[in-house]
């Protein structure tokens, strides 16, 4: 897997789904609309602000709340590569490797704006401004595979007929 690379933007602890996308935005059917409100409440700027490849490092228990799946899938369509948080709400976890988002389970020192590099098959997470590098609980194979291929219902598509 290619190792991942973008700016910083950090979030405090327990940043729940309905701060990452509120639910009165959830009857919106076009992603670009949705997605323009995410994460409003916290950082106002950041949905229009966010660069593809930017990176998310959060506190504790990031994705709380609900289980609306539309959070990661707004995260993505924003084009945040990765989110690194020292835990997740299990449900957030599994909807976001479901949706081809990488979680990072890493407690990592980093300020807004700094240059994150995330080597998901070193298992490392280097700050490249503050040359500080940090170890990732590792990914299992299948999930792996599932996050290089875009998701799980890539990962079935490309797997059919392999059995």
């Amino acid at each position: 897997m290619k190792v991942i690379e973008g700016q910083v933007w950090t979030f405090r602890d327990h940043i729940d789904t309905d701060v990452i996308i509120p639910g009165r935005y959830l009857r919106i059917l076009d992603m670009d609309e949705m997605s323009s409100h995410v994460l409003e409440g916290e950082d106002p700027i950041f949905a229009s602000q966010v660069k593809k490849g930017d990176i998310i490092v959060a506190g504790l228990n990031f994705g709380c709340g609900s289980s609306r799946e539309q959070a990661p899938v707004a995260l993505k369509h924003l084009g945040v590569a990765a989110v690194v948080a020292p835990s997740f709400a299990r449900i957030f976890y599994r909807n976001s490797i479901n949706v081809g988002l990488p979680v990072i389970v890493a407690d990592v020192e980093a300020e807004k704006g700094d240059a994150l590099a995330i080597d998901l098959g070193s298992g490392m997470v280097e700050n490249k401004t503050t040359c500080k590098k940090f170890k990732i609980q590792p990914f299992q194979d299948f999930m792996l595979e599932i996050l290089e291929d875009g998701g799980l219902v890539n990962h079935f598509l490309k797997n059919r007929g392999n059995d």
